[in-house]
C-alpha cells in the first residue's frame, strides 16, 4: 500500500477511534440512562458534560505554546489520549446506578480529553499531509465520523443490551489504546511556532488576515449547522409522520450513515483547487436539500421523505467532507494547532447555537416551517459566500 494510503488510513482510525465513545455518551447512552428512569431534564443537563468541544481555541493555546521533545504534537496526542483511555475504564467500572454527579463527572473528564486530543492528532494530519492529500484526508475524516456514528449510535446498543453496561466502554477503549499505539508509527516534523510570548489575541488576528478568511469564517459559522439541525430533528420527523421506530433507525441512522460516508469519500477525490467551486455548489445544495425536506414534511408523503432524507444525508458528508479540507489548507503550517483549535470551536459553536433554535421553530412552526426556515438560512449563506472571489478564496 502507498505511504499517502496508509497515513490516510492511519488518520482514519485515530479519528474513528476518538469519535465513536463521544457519539455513544451522548447519542447511545441517554437510552440506557432512560430504561434506569433518568428523568428527561437529568438527560438534558447530562449534555453539558460535551461542552469543552466549545473551547477548543482554548485548549489548542498550550499545545502551540508548549512543545515538548522531539516530537510534541504526538506527546500531546499521548498525554491526552490516555486520560480519555482512562475515563473511559472509569465509566466502564460504574453502572448506569452509580450516582450521577460521578458519571457527569467521568463523562465530562472524557469529553474533554477527546477534545483535547482531537487537536494534536489533526494538527500532525495537517503537517502530514500534502496540499494535493488534504481533500482525500477531509473525506476520510468525514467519513470515519459517520462511522463512528454508525458504531457509537448503534452497534455499541446493541453491545450493552446483551453484555452490559462496560462492555461498551471497554471495547471502545480499546480501540483507543491501539490507535494511540499506531501513531508511534508517524514520524513527526518539529517545525512549527511555539507562541511563547504572543498574546493568544495576537495569533487569533493574524488567522483573520489570511487571504479568503473572513469568507471562509462565514462559511464556517452557516455551512453546517442548518443542515446538522435538520439531520438532528429527522428521526422525530419520521416518526412524527407514521414511520415505525425500526424502520426510523434503519433510514436514518444506519442508512443514512452509509450514505453520508459514501459521500464523504466521494468528495475526497475533488481536485485541491476546484474546492472552492465544490463549497459553493455544496452550500447551494444544502439549501436545495432543506427546501426539499420542508416540502415533503409538509405533504408527509412517505416516498418523498424518504428521497429527501436521502438528500439530506448526501449533503451531510460532502459539507463535512470539505469542511475539514478547508481547515487544513487555512491552519497555518507553523501555527496549526492554535488555527485548527480555532477553526473547531467556531464549527462546534454554530451547531450547538442553531439546534436549539430550531427546536423552538419545531414547536411553535411544526416540521414544514422549521426546515423552511433553515432552508432561507441555508440560501443566506449561499449569497454570502457567492463573493468569495472577491474576497481570494483560491488553492494553487
Amino acid at each position: 500500500m502507498p505511504r499517502s494510503l496508509m497515513r490516510q488510513a492511519l488518520f482514519g482510525w485515530v479519528n474513528f477511534a476518538l469519535t465513536a465513545p463521544g457519539i455513544y455518551l451522548w447519542v447511545g447512552l441517554p437510552l440506557v440512562m432512560r430504561q434506569h428512569g433518568w428523568s428527561g431534564t437529568e438527560i438534558g443537563l447530562f449534555q453539558l458534560a460535551g461542552l469543552p468541544a466549545v473551547f477548543k481555541l482554548f485548549l489548542a493555546l498550550p499545545i502551540q505554546r508548549w512543545r515538548p521533545g522531539r516530537r510534541p504534537e504526538l506527546h500531546w496526542a499521548w498525554l491526552t489520549g490516555a486520560g480519555y483511555f482512562l475515563a473511559l475504564l472509569g465509566l466502564a467500572a460504574l453502572g448506569a446506578d452509580t450516582h450521577k454527579g460521578a458519571l457527569f463527572a467521568l463523562t465530562f473528564l472524557a469529553a474533554l480529553c477527546a477534545t483535547w486530543a482531537d487537536i494534536p492528532v489533526n494538527a500532525l494530519a495537517i503537517q502530514l499531509f500534502r496540499p494535493e492529500e488534504r481533500p482525500l484526508a477531509g473525506g476520510v475524516r468525514s467519513a470515519v465520523t459517520f462511522a463512528g456514528a454508525v458504531v457509537g449510535g448503534g452497534v455499541m446498543l446493541l453491545v450493552q443490551q446483551a453484555l452490559g453496561w462496560a462492555a461498551p466502554f471497554l471495547i471502545l477503549g480499546a480501540c483507543l489504546l491501539a490507535a494511540l499505539a499506531l501513531l508511534g508509527l508517524v514520524r513527526e516534523e518539529t517545525h512549527a511556532q511555539s507562541m511563547q510570548g504572543l498574546p493568544p489575541f495576537v495569533v487569533w488576528r493574524g488567522f483573520f488576515r489570511q487571504a479568503g478568511a473572513r469568507t471562509w469564517t462565514v462559511a464556517l459559522l452557516g455551512y453546517f449547522p442548518f443542515v446538522a439541525a435538520a439531520w438532528l430533528y429527522l428521526k422525530p420527523l419520521l416518526l412524527d409522520r407514521g414511520f415505525p421506530a425500526s424502520e426510523v433507525a434503519l433510514i436514518a441512522g444506519v442508512g443514512g450513515g452509509a450514505l453520508g460516508a459514501a459521500a464523504s469519500l466521494a468528495v475526497g477525490f475533488v481536485p485541491r483547487t476546484r474546492m472552492p467551486d465544490a463549497l459553493s455548489l455544496s452550500a447551494g445544495a444544502n439549501a436545495v436539500a432543506l427546501a426539499l425536506l420542508a416540502v415533503a414534511a409538509a405533504l408527509a408523503a412517505g416516498p418523498w421523505l424518504i428521497g429527501a432524507a436521502v438528500l439530506l444525508a448526501a449533503a451531510m458528508g460532502v459539507v463535512s467532507s470539505l469542511a475539514f479540507a478547508l481547515m487544513m489548507e487555512f491552519a497555518r503550517s507553523d501555527l496549526r494547532a492554535v488555527d485548527y483549535g480555532l477553526q473547531a470551536s467556531l464549527f462546534t459553536l454554530s451547531r450547538i447555537a442553531v439546534a436549539p433554535l430550531a427546536g423552538l421553530l419545531l414547536d411553535r412552526l411544526g416540521h414544514p416551517g422549521m426546515l423552511g426556515v433553515l432552508a432561507v438560512a441555508a440560501l443566506v449563506v449561499v449569497l454570502s459566500i457567492s463573493t468569495r472571489r472577491r474576497f481570494g478564496i483560491a488553492l494553487t
